[in-house]
């Protein structure tokens, strides 16, 4: 039975968006994680991400959706609850908090919410692959979710104090990929490093593999910035071609920086590009311009590119702490780089075709929205660092954080009894040591 609030093309595009946000994770980042690793971590790494996109779901229908988008339990915090009764995922959407309706039904906001929440874990996991004892990973989680995503997307999204004082993260520049990025290098610091070996030498197994990843991720980003107007209207257009230029703008520049210094053009470079352009656009996609973008995409393939292949490597800072994927700077670098360009490059008609009050950004006049953007950052940083830190530290009291040196030197075979590639005569197995 249909009901006057309902729009099915809204419905249709939300649902659209929603499952190629969920395939970025699913199969997106387990194939690029699968891809990217030493042969010997491609199950595990892959399984990270798989186990994560099942936990997420679960633990946001129960309790976690209502704590980042339900009633206003504290300025930064929803009350927490289920979602998942039929009355629930029947009625419109609606974030009660700010007031904020759409014309499709919960159930269709609840999962387009959620494969945002799972991307940001899965992202996560890439500064910890090669070591982290999986069972330590599955108690990390639920809880990380719990007590840092909800807090960051109340904030932000579902009507808590950011959102009130002005900050604008269009699609988780700062909900999502900040947050990861600080999560993943605090997480990569208490863990531990991977084995001294696969440091100095950790090959893709299947470059190929990762790329079939990388492109996912990047169509898929798509519905990562087209679907957050909640609707099929013409900023989600803006989005998505906004989306694209910036990233084809950073691809470009990252490619350049690593042909002018290195002497060679590389294609594992070429998708770090990619992801920093991806990255840089989010928390901007729908309020700036084209040009913009091009500015964005310019930046994000310059300065991410810097952190990574010169201070990451000549700073002790850096080279203490293993962050396998580098998700610190194609994230937290990134993001915290497409926040603060948010508050330069954000146009006035952007803002007002989203449905935003703010009167632009620095290019219209409103140099204020940099400062705030910065204090959206800092609390976003300052939430993630915290959390992150207590929630491992507690883990740590149940589980070992990292895999013993035995397992490390072996890899899938020890840690879950399969291999990546497991091609015998007749299909018997062999013990499978190392590399």
């Amino acid at each position: 039975m249909s009901v006057a609030w309902l729009n099915t093309g809204d419905n249709a595009w939300q649902l659209t968006a929603a499952t190629i946000v969920g395939m970025q994770s699913v199969p997106g980042l387990v194939v690029l994680y699968a891809g990217i690793v030493k042969k010997k971590w491609a199950i595990n790494s892959a399984f990270m991400a798989f186990y994560a996109f099942a936990a997420v779901l679960i633990a946001w229908v129960l309790w976690a959706y209502n704590m980042g988008f339900g009633n206003q339990w504290f300025p930064f915090l929803g009350h927490p609850g289920p979602i998942i009764s039929m009355q629930n995922e029947l009625t419109q959407a609606l974030l009660p908090t700010s007031k904020t309706t759409a014309n499709f039904p919960m159930a269709t906001m609840v999962y387009f919410q959620f494969v945002f929440a799972a991307i940001t874990l899965v992202l996560i996991a890439g500064g910890v692959l090669g070591r982290m004892n999986f069972k330590a990973w599955m108690l990390f989680v639920p809880l990380w979710l719990t007590f840092s995503y909800t807090v960051g997307a109340f904030s932000l999204w579902g009507g808590g104090f950011l959102s009130t004082l002005g900050v604008i993260d269009y699609s988780g520049g700062y909900v999502i990929h900040l947050s990861a990025g600080i999560a993943a290098f605090v997480a990569a610091a208490v863990v531990g490093p991977r084995l001294a070996r696969d440091r100095e030498n950790f090959q893709p197994n299947n470059v190929l593999l990762m790329l079939v990843g990388a492109g996912i991720l990047w169509l898929g980003w798509n519905g990562f910035n087209g679907g957050d107007p909640y609707a099929a209207s013409r900023d989600a257009g803006v989005a998505v071609l906004n989306t694209n230029i910036t990233t084809a703008m950073s691809v470009l520049t990252w490619t350049a920086m690593d042909i002018l210094y290195f002497k060679k053009p590389s294609v594992i470079g070429a998708v770090q590009g990619m992801i920093t352009g991806l990255v840089g656009i989010t928390p901007a996609a729908g309020v700036v311009d084209g040009y913009g973008a091009i500015a964005i995409g310019l930046a994000t393939g310059i300065i991410p590119w810097f952190t990574m292949n010169i201070l990451g490597k000549r700073l002790s800072f850096f080279r203490k702490v293993d962050d396998t994927l580098g998700v610190f700077h194609t994230h937290a670098v990134a993001g915290l780089l497409g926040g603060l360009l948010t508050g330069v490059l954000a146009t006035k008609a952007g803002c007002v075709a989203y449905g935003l009050s703010n009167p632009g950004g620095g290019i219209d006049g409103n140099w204020h929205q940099v400062w705030l953007q910065l204090e959206g950052a800092a609390f976003i940083i300052a939430l993630n660092l915290v959390m992150t830190y207590v929630i491992l530290k507690l883990i740590s009291l149940l589980v070992p954080l990292r895999m013993d040196e035995e397992t490390l030197l072996i890899g899938d075979d020890a840690v879950h009894g399969e291999e990546a590639y497991a091609f015998f005569g007749e299909g018997e197995r062999q013990p499978v040591l190392g590399d």
